[in-house]
């Protein structure tokens, strides 16, 4: 697989960093904050959304378009997948007969 590219490296640094419990950016703020231009953050994004390391929070009314925009945020860190793993290591084995 190939290594992440600045783009996409600069737009994911910038969802980390804004992205809070209440509010996540919008695909401008991420432009804007990570300085990439607005047609190669619109491609990134959807990349990453289909991906899976970015997905759509929730969304927002913004006054520079009558329909409301999607809000941007990180997938949770692969750590809270692998203790789910265990977990389910653990229920598999916890019912097999121990001799």
């Amino acid at each position: 697989m190939r290594p992440a590219g600045e783009v996409r490296q600069a737009l994911y640094r910038a969802s980390s960093e804004l992205a809070t419990a209440d509010s996540a950016p919008t695909l401008r703020e991420l432009a804007a904050a990570s300085q990439v231009g607005l047609l190669a953050a619109r491609r990134t994004v959807s990349d990453m959304c289909r991906v899976g390391v970015l997905h759509i929070a929730r969304t927002r009314k913004v006054p520079y378009r009558n329909r409301p925009v999607a809000e941007y945020c990180p997938r949770k860190p692969a750590q809270q997948v692998e203790s789910r793993c265990a977990l389910q290591a653990i229920v598999t084995t916890w019912a097999s007969p121990s001799v």
